[in-house]
């Protein structure tokens, strides 16, 4: 069994992009996305570069600050910032959803690094009109694509995109707990052994800039303390689970 502890979120703010460094230095996690349309985005990448064993992929926004694309009109209001998640979709255009997020992926490539996989802020692509675009990026430029769902009609639509066998997304919220972490593992454990699994998390230590910005501040210091605890890190060892990143899938 090989899992995947991805935490979302990395240059969001400085101070979530310290923290997700630590949960993966003394901690389970493996696996990050960056936020490329951030401001923080060249800290983030700095930090990167110094830690190569840090998987590092592309976290593709629709829903958090203001597009990198000059032309993307159907995706921010009256002050060129996106729309909330509650009603992107109402207003999105699919071509300039293609855009936006090629330009994210662009900015990122930019940098010199190469991407282990694409996922999404709030799980946009999730959404059937964003998914087919996010699959057609995957292949276009050969990464992996965060399982949304663990419905069989996802593998479909995925085609040969390469994900894992499945996505593990309760550590969240109230729900982040040790108990709830320990029961995903043990569900990790009882798979084959080359069974793939990712589960996501949100990491961070806060700042004002994360306060003004997010509704999910406090728990992200939580998450981190549970993901960086003896008791975790010994418990995974403990059922012989393989740690790895979507660069190893």
């Amino acid at each position: 069994m090989k899992l995947i502890v991805n935490a979302d979120d990395f240059g969001y703010t400085r101070a979530v992009t310290y923290g997700i460094l630590d949960a993966f230095k003394n901690g389970i996690v493996t696996s990050t996305t960056m936020m490329c349309n951030s401001p923080h985005v060249d800290h983030a990448v700095a930090l990167a570069k110094q830690n190569s064993d840090l998987g590092v992929g592309v976290h593709l926004v629709l829903t958090c600050g203001t597009p990198l694309s000059q032309n993307v009109p159907s995706l921010t209001d009256h002050k060129g910032s996106f729309y909330s998640q509650q009603v992107i979709f109402d207003h999105a255009k699919p071509e300039d959803i293609e855009r936006e997020w090629t330009a994210q992926i662009e900015r990122f490539l930019s940098t010199g690094m190469s991407p282990t996989h694409l996922d999404s802020h709030h799980h946009v692509h999730g959404h059937e009109m964003a998914l087919p675009i996010a699959v057609s990026l995957a292949n276009k430029y050969g990464v992996p694509l965060r399982r949304e769902n663990n419905d069989p009609i996802t593998d479909v639509q995925y085609k040969t995109v390469k994900r894992t066998r499945l996505m593990m997304r309760e550590f969240y919220g109230e729900a982040v707990s040790y108990e709830t972490l320990e029961r995903q593992l043990r569900n990790v454990a009882e798979m084959g052994k080359d069974e793939t699994v990712e589960i996501n998390c949100h990491p961070a230590y806060i700042d004002p800039d994360l306060i003004s910005k997010s509704s999910y501040v406090d728990t992200r210091l939580k998450e981190y303390t549970i993901l960086t605890s003896d008791r975790i890190k010994n418990y995974v060892n403990e059922l012989g689970i393989e740690l790895i990143n979507y660069r190893m899938l």
